[in-house]
C-alpha cells in the first residue's frame, strides 16, 4: 500500500469570543513562512459558552483538520457573576462542554481546547516570567504585563503594528513562555480559578510538524 499523504496545507478554525487571540495566531503565521496552514476565524455570534460549544460541534464535523476553541476563563466568572437565580452555572456548562468535545466520538479527533485563566494576556506574560498568581481579571493583570511590555493595548492597531506586530515581540521568549506554561499544568475541572495558560497547544498540534 501507498503511503497516505498528509495534506500540504491543513485547515484551521479558530473559535474565540474575542478578537485579539485572532489576530495573534495571523501574526504568527504571517512571520512563520514556513508554517503552511489556514487559519479561519470563527467569533461566535452570541458570546455564551453553549454557543461557543454549539459552533465548535458544528464546526468539527465540517472541512476543517482542526478546531481550536479557545477559552478565557474571565469570561465565564464574568457570566458567573451574573446569572441570575435557576440558571445553570456558566462553570459547570464550559466543563461538560469541554468533556463533550474532547472526549466524544465525533468530535474528539478534531477539536482542541486551549484554556488561558484569566485570559490570553497571562499567555504574554508567561513570555516574561513564570507566575502561578491567580489574577482577578484582564485589568490586574494587564498592570503586571505593562512592567514588560509597556505600551500594551488590546487594539488591532497594536497587534499587527508593522515590522512589530504583537507575535514578532514575544517571538524571542516563545520557548521560555512554553516552558512557564508546563509549568503550571493543564486546566483543573477540579480546581478551576488556578492560573493557567493552554496555549502550547496550538504550537505542538501534529500539523506543525514540530516547528516549535
Amino acid at each position: 500500500m501507498g503511503r497516505i499523504k498528509r495534506k500540504t496545507n491543513p485547515a484551521f478554525a479558530i473559535v474565540a469570543d474575542g478578537e485579539t487571540e485572532i489576530w495573534y495566531l495571523q501574526m504568527m503565521k504571517q512571520n512563520e513562512r514556513q508554517v503552511r496552514l489556514t487559519i479561519k476565524p470563527e467569533l461566535p455570534k452570541k458570546k455564551r459558552i453553549e454557543d461557543q460549544c454549539e459552533l465548535v460541534c458544528k464546526l468539527a464535523q465540517g472541512e476543517y483538520d482542526k478546531v481550536f476553541w479557545i477559552v478565557d476563563l474571565d469570561q465565564i466568572t464574568k457570566e458567573q457573576r451574573e446569572a441570575t437565580g435557576g440558571k445553570k452555572d456558566p462553570m459547570r456548562t464550559f466543563i461538560e462542554c469541554r468533556e463533550k468535545v474532547l472526549h466524544g466520538k465525533k468530535y474528539a479527533k478534531r477539536v482542541r481546547v486551549i484554556v488561558n485563566n484569566p485570559c490570553l494576556e497571562f499567555w504574554f506574560l508567561l513570555h516574561y516570567t513564570h507566575t502561578d498568581k491567580s489574577f482577578g481579571g484582564y485589568e490586574e493583570l494587564a498592570k503586571a504585563l505593562k512592567k514588560h511590555m509597556k505600551d500594551y493595548n488590546k487594539s488591532e492597531s497594536y497587534f499587527k503594528q508593522k515590522n512589530n506586530d504583537i507575535y514578532l515581540k514575544l517571538k524571542p521568549r516563545l520557548k521560555k513562555a512554553m516552558e512557564h506554561s508546563d509549568r503550571l499544568g493543564s486546566f483543573d475541572p477540579q480546581a478551576p480559578s488556578k492560573a493557567v495558560s493552554e496555549m502550547p497547544q496550538f504550537f505542538r498540534t501534529e500539523e506543525l510538524n514540530g516547528l516549535f
